[in-house]
This record gives structure tokens, C-alpha cells and sequence, in this order.
């Protein structure tokens, strides 16, 4: 199996909505009918306006996509944990059930990893799931110990 791995551009879009589907499908177990509507509709134009921008999808394929993952780029204040003031999020990690346990995840991550160091990023998180906390581990990853709460609020 020769997989190919690569930055997504906007050629992929179409394929990359219908990725990030089946992803949620998988993850979350599902998505609503009125809500699938929604997303099919919101994230073409999404990744049109932030691809290879604040944006990276880096792709591994074999003639079809068959793993992905998201590098959110976020500009911040600088402060002294973030002295560039840019920070990366690391987003839908995900390997099609097949292809899983050939080391896509981690060589699309080490992708990931080098071009977050070369934009001057500060550093890159993620939330982990059980199934990939020893693959972030391996690459050098860190579980968070704050003092600070995770909070958030739905609106």
C-alpha cells in the first residue's frame, strides 16, 4: 500500500467535507440530519476562506483520502507562554478504520509537527482520546497540568 501524504488544497474541499462527516459520524456517533445539512453547507465555505491560510489539512491517500488531521494557527497576545503569541490546535485526527496501525497518524502529525515549528508556532495541543494518547506521547506531547479550569459555554 503506497500511501502519498500531502497538504490539502482547494481541489479537496468537496472530498474533505465528506471526510470530516464520516470522522464525526465515527466520533460523536452520529450527527443529526438538520445539523448534517448545516455542516455540509458551512464547511466548504469555511475551507475556502481559511485553507493554507490560519488552516492546514495535511492528507495521506492512496488515489482516496484515507487519513487527515487539522492544524488550527491562532494569533494571541504574546505572553511569556506564548512569546510569538501563535499557537497551534491540532483538530480531527483521523485514519479510516482499515488503515489504522500503519503509522499514517503519526507521519501526517510529524508533517504537521515540522511545518508548525517552520511558521514560528509556539506550541501545538490537542485533546487526546484513549485510543491516541501513546501515539502523542511518542511525538513528544505532554498531558496539561493546570491550575486553570477548562470551561466553556454553549450559546
Amino acid at each position: 500500500m503506497e500511501i502519498i501524504y500531502e497538504k490539502a488544497g482547494k481541489d479537496d474541499i468537496p472530498k474533505l467535507t465528506r471526510f470530516r462527516l464520516d470522522y464525526l459520524e465515527e466520533d460523536i456517533g452520529g450527527v443529526k440530519e438538520d445539523e448534517r445539512d448545516i455542516i455540509e453547507e458551512r464547511l466548504p465555505i469555511y475551507y475556502s476562506e481559511h485553507l493554507n491560510k490560519d488552516f492546514h489539512v495535511y492528507l495521506a491517500r492512496n488515489g482516496e483520502i484515507v487519513g487527515c488531521c487539522f492544524l488550527l494557527v491562532t494569533e494571541k497576545p504574546a505572553n511569556p507562554s506564548f512569546i510569538n503569541g501563535l499557537t497551534g490546535t491540532v483538530l480531527n485526527v483521523y485514519v479510516k478504520p482499515e488503515y489504522r496501525r500503519h503509522g499514517i497518524a503519526k507521519k501526517m502529525l510529524e508533517n504537521l509537527l515540522k511545518d508548525a515549528k517552520d511558521m514560528g508556532l509556539d506550541y501545538v495541543e490537542l485533546k487526546s482520546t484513549e485510543d491516541g494518547h501513546e501515539l502523542y506521547k511518542s511525538l513528544g506531547f505532554e498531558d496539561d497540568v493546570s491550575k486553570y479550569y477548562r470551561m466553556k459555554k454553549v450559546l
